[in-house]
């Protein structure tokens, strides 16, 4: 397979970092800049295959370009994954090298925290670029993004109940939360205040020890959460869990859940969901808090701002599903003409260029 197979011919940038001194061994994929800066997370997974991490890294930024163009931000997409273990490379040269690699790029790309990147590894890469959100190190910093992405799941979550159920709230209602990880376990927290009966899956034991007894939740296997009766799937661990085998098993009306690229193939599984009658919650549009959290710090921090506009979220996934509705096309597509008509607006007498200058969040236009 080449290269440009994997999805680059949309992207903007690909830049391949290597770091031996360390063993850094990542990618930062820039998909669109229309709006602005490339903003998005950096994921530290064991991949079992470089192309498996291009791969990745392609859909997930092309997934933020989309997340910022519906939530109304200011903001390209772009996303950055690092592979290894993180349990052996981890260490303060490592994560400098690759605070070096996103400095060299000059505010075209931000990063931030995702799946096995804390805050203090965010203030590591912060000694080496001032192009880092997410962290604690300095004046303004937001810190970990999780809860308000959490917030903004929960906002999502209770908007498909609203047009699905007719219901204002989650109050009795059953929910099957996969991956209780820091967003999981913060939204298990949203959902279990307001009176939701929940079940839990991960493969982290503690984990799921931890919020059963915190939340009264049941626990489930990982392979059983699926297929459990329930009024909302809320799916919050890794991608690709909305595919052939499991749509078939799913009995719950709603899908709405904070991980990223839930849906293997856009369009086929999205058909899939309508046929069947399920309610689908886009996921880059349903899990945007963490983004608007980190915008917020670019232009100052503020903590009740961010959670306003996270719960917006609320509104922003009712105008979807209007729009799906009065198209006749699966929600996934009706985020997807939001976005793309909001890029097309923006993008009109300014062209795609690798020489925009993103100091101070100004780009060149010509």
């Amino acid at each position: 397979m080449g290269i440009f197979d994997f999805g680059t011919q949309d992207h903007e940038q690909v830049v391949f970092c290597n770091d031996p001194a360390t063993g850094l061994k990542a990618i930062i994929a820039i998909h669109d800049t229309t709006l602005g800066p490339a903003l998005g997370g950096c994921r530290f997974w064991n991949y079992k295959s470089e192309e498996d991490a291009i791969f990745d890294v392609m859909r997930l930024s092309r997934g933020m370009t989309y997340k910022a163009a519906v939530a109304g931000l200011d903001l390209g997409g772009g996303k950055s994954v690092i592979i290894g273990d993180p349990a052996k490379l981890k260490s303060e040269d490592f994560f400098r090298a690759f605070g070096r690699f996103i400095n060299n790029l000059n505010g075209r790309y931000i990063t931030a925290e995702d799946v096995n990147i804390k805050v203090e590894d965010m203030n590591i890469v912060a000694k080496e670029t001032s192009y880092v959100t997410g962290i604690s190190s300095r004046p303004g910093g937001s810190g970990d993004p999780s809860p308000i992405t959490a917030l903004g799941v929960f906002a999502g979550i209770k908007a498909c109940v609203k047009h699905k159920l007719g219901k204002n709230s989650v109050d009795g209602l059953t929910i099957a939360v996969q991956g209780v990880g820091s967003v999981g376990h913060h939204l298990c927290q949203y959902l279990s205040k307001e009176g939701a009966k929940l079940i839990v899956a991960d493969i982290n034991n503690e984990a799921v020890k931890a919020i059963s007894l915190e939340c009264n939740a049941q626990v489930v296997s990982v392979d059983e959460i699926v297929s459990e009766n329930a009024d909302v799937f809320s799916p919050c661990a890794l991608g690709g869990i909305l595919n052939d085998a499991s749509i078939a098993k799913i009995k719950a009306p709603i899908i709405a859940g904070a991980a990223n690229n839930q849906l293997l193939d856009e369009d086929r599984h999205d058909q899939m969901l309508v046929e069947k009658g399920i309610l689908y919650a886009p996921d880059y549009v349903i899990n945007a808090g963490g983004l608007i959290n980190v915008a917020h710090e670019l232009k100052g921090y503020n903590a009740d701002a961010a959670k306003k506009e996270a719960l917006g979220i609320y509104d922003t996934m009712l105008k979807i599903f209007n729009e799906a509705e009065k198209k006749k096309i699966p929600t996934h597509k009706a985020s997807n003409s939001i976005a793309e008509a909001r890029l097309k607006e923006a993008g009109k007498g300014q062209s795609r260029r690798l020489d925009k200058n993103f100091d101070n969040q100004a780009w060149i236009t010509v």
